[in-house]
């Protein structure tokens, strides 16, 4: 499994340390909401909007260069539209070790 880092976030800052902080504050501060609203959507069966959060949740596995998990939810959202779950424990993995990083942060 991919590991999350800060490799994207450099590229993008052209060594800005402040827009780097501004960048990982900003995946700290939405992706834990993010995650509940999702977590809540799929408790309740509603994919529709499950899938809507998964499409605001992939563009922060980019952030955290997370290419394989951004491909992973590209798909999933799609599936989700369609009231399939395969993905739902691939995606938790991915959900799980991004958290565990930006935690560390």
């Amino acid at each position: 499994m991919e590991k999350p880092s800060l490799s994207y976030i450099q590229e993008l800052s052209g060594g800005d340390a402040s827009f780097e902080k501004v960048l990982i504050g900003l995946v700290q501060a939405e992706l834990p909401v993010e995650i509940a609203e999702y977590e809540e959507n799929m408790s309740n069966s509603a994919f529709a909007k499950a899938a809507e959060n998964v499409h605001k949740i992939k563009h922060k596995l980019g952030i955290v260069g997370l290419v394989d998990g951004y491909e992973l939810a590209i798909t999933y959202e799609a599936e989700l539209k369609e009231d399939n779950t395969r993905l739902e424990q691939a995606f938790k993995d991915i959900l799980n070790s991004v958290i565990d990083f930006i935690k560390d942060l």
